[in-house]
């Protein structure tokens, strides 16, 4: 027992959702826009408060509109998934042991991806 609601969703489901529909679309969005875009059944007002978290991490941008503001995401599915495993290394304290188990559970294609863009730096 976690001691979790069974209708609670799981951490960061909302912000992956509402990021999916910003990489979706065409252009900034409003809230309104991206409620309407999400599979889920949610209010604006807990849209426009998502909208804000995200941009207080620095995950997307706004710009005034109307009354509001249009966002649009500062980095793509694979920018977000490199800023989550920065996170995670900031957070610990043995910064080389993470990297090297992390090296360690590599498949051999993936180590070999790694090694080659450790060689060339880029990607």
């Amino acid at each position: 027992m976690t001691g979790v609601p069974a209708d609670r969703r799981p951490a960061g489901e909302l912000e992956a959702g509402v990021m999916a529909a910003l990489w979706s679309a065409d252009g900034p969005q409003t809230a309104a826009q991206v409620q309407g875009r999400l599979d889920a059944p949610l209010a604006r007002t807990t849209v426009a408060t998502i909208l804000s978290r995200l941009h207080e991490k620095g995950m997307v941008a706004r710009s005034e509109m109307g009354r509001g503001y249009a966002y649009r995401p500062l980095s793509d599915v694979h920018g977000l998934t490199a800023r989550r495993m920065h996170h995670e290394l900031d957070r610990d304290s043995d910064r080389a042991t993470a990297l090297a188990r992390f090296v360690a559970q590599l498949g051999t294609d993936d180590e070999q991806v790694l090694r080659d863009l450790l060689e060339t730096g880029e990607r």
